[in-house]
């Protein structure tokens, strides 16, 4: 004999509980859209200046560079005056031998300081990630006249490692700062594995943390060679007056007063220094966003 339900032991369906907020998504195509004008409006200043690059003189005091599009008639006359009468090779040449051994060192430094932060125990160690802190909100103008004193002093005034000494100073915090959160969010069993296996802190080192550190390390590495390509102020006051080629950026910031040659070869000139940046960011992209969100983990 059945009987009816006992009220009292009745399940009850629990009502879903009403969301707090909803979340805000945007429609796939508007992001779509979005993206694509941002690429646009990257590209297009890129375009116009490598078509306005290779047109002849006439053509470019005649009318804009979109109507290469629809009438070419390209030329490399621009750019054989920019190498032959603007010594750009030479400007190239000295940009690259101070960009290149600056993010080397940056990165390499950095790596190391910010494994000792992470890793090491030692008196004042507390004071020097603060002072790293300090630094990183630190005008670097404010160094200028005692460091052009100083390397008067020891012989470094109109020298690249002169100029070396000075990026690597001054981009050193940040890249001790964005490591560091990467190499702290790595997992305490790895060095717990190593240590187990018997390996050196110097082993350690070299076969965990840099291996996993290669992508923050790149994105350092495409940060730190920006930085140093683009500088204008430190190469122009270190190295003005020496017979050192004057880098690209202080090259170019030359030929802007200049109207001898026409707009055709500081076009070519302009374009040339933007494709090897460009290049490496290319070449390099995958691991830039992936290294900064890795070193944004942890603080």
């Amino acid at each position: 004999m059945t009987g009816a339900p006992d009220p009292a032991i009745t399940p009850r369906t629990l009502a879903p509980r009403a969301r707090k907020g909803r979340r805000i998504r945007l429609p796939g195509a508007l992001v779509h859209v979005v993206v694509i004008l941002f690429i646009v409006g990257w590209f297009v200043p890129i375009l116009a200046l490598f078509v306005s690059s290779i047109r002849t003189q006439a053509d470019t005091a005649s009318s804009g560079w979109w109507m290469a599009l629809v009438r070419p008639d390209l030329s490399l006359q621009n750019y054989a005056l920019a190498f032959d009468q603007m010594n750009i090779a030479g400007s190239l040449g000295t940009s690259l031998a101070i960009a290149i051994p600056t993010t080397v060192l940056t990165v390499l430094l950095s790596v190391i300081g910010a494994y000792a932060l992470v890793r090491m125990q030692f008196a004042g160690r507390t004071a020097l990630s603060l002072l790293l802190v300090a630094l990183l909100v630190t005008p670097p103008q404010i160094t200028l006249v005692p460091l052009l004193r100083l390397y008067n002093q020891v012989g470094l005034s109109g020298s690249i490692p002169g100029i070396w000494l000075y990026q690597v100073g001054f981009t050193l915090p940040f890249g001790v700062f964005l490591l560091r959160g990467f190499i702290a969010s790595i997992p305490k069993d790895l060095y717990e594995s190593a240590n187990l296996d018997g390996a050196s802190e110097l082993r350690t080192f070299w076969s965990i943390v840099l291996p996993l550190s290669r992508p923050i390390m790149a994105s350092l590495g495409i940060m730190a060679f920006l930085w140093s390509w683009n500088d204008l102020l430190i190469p122009l006051l270190f190295l003005g007056g020496s017979g050192v080629s004057p880098p690209i950026t202080v090259n170019l910031a030359g030929l802007v007063a200049q109207t001898t040659q026409g707009q055709g070869p500081l076009m070519a000139a302009t374009f040339l220094s933007v494709i090897v940046p460009l290049v490496l960011i290319v070449s390099l992209q995958r691991y830039f966003v992936r290294g900064i969100l890795g070193g944004a983990v942890k603080g």
